[in-house]
């Protein structure tokens, strides 16, 4: 069963369609600030070590960027309350 279910993000007060809009929006700005965060550690390393992609993982785990996907991270912050619906 996926958690959070729809009827438990909707909460009565907003359509599927709000919803799917909001979740779209949120994640979005989720993918903005990872992309800031890892230009930010691309700048910073330099890129001069032999192998860049193992000092990216240690640098994303320091950062604390999450792995989980952008549309998850949104449905969950929505959930928890950190994103708010505003409807008309």
């Amino acid at each position: 069963m996926i958690f959070p279910s729809i009827e438990q993000l909707t909460k009565d007060k907003y359509n599927r369609y709000e919803l799917v809009i909001a979740t779209a929006k949120a994640a979005r700005v989720i993918t903005d600030e990872l992309n800031e965060k890892k230009e930010e550690m691309d700048k910073s390393s330099g890129n001069k070590e032999a192998n860049p992609s193992e000092k990216m993982i240690a640098q994303a785990k320091e950062a604390n960027i999450p792995e989980e996907k952008p549309v998850r991270s949104a449905i969950l912050k929505i959930f928890e309350g950190e994103f708010v619906i505003i409807t008309d």
